[in-house]
């Protein structure tokens, strides 16, 4: 669960725009969110979902050809 104090980082690159999402990690879940809304909800993973996530993003699998 993502509670209302979890630390929330956005990617650097992103530097001061607001259209980007925002990811905070915890043990049980990985938390994601609209940083435009960011009372709109979350989304909430599980952290080797993430992680599975976030190495295909690396190796390029999402890449459009």
């Amino acid at each position: 669960m993502i509670t209302d104090n979890a630390t929330w980082r956005k990617s650097s690159r992103s530097h001061q725009k607001t259209n980007c999402v925002e990811v905070a990690l915890t043990p049980e879940a990985v938390g994601i969110r609209d940083t435009k809304d960011r009372s709109g909800g979350t989304l909430a993973v599980h952290p080797r979902a993430w992680a599975g996530f976030v190495n295909r993003l690396k190796t390029g699998e999402y890449d459009r050809g």
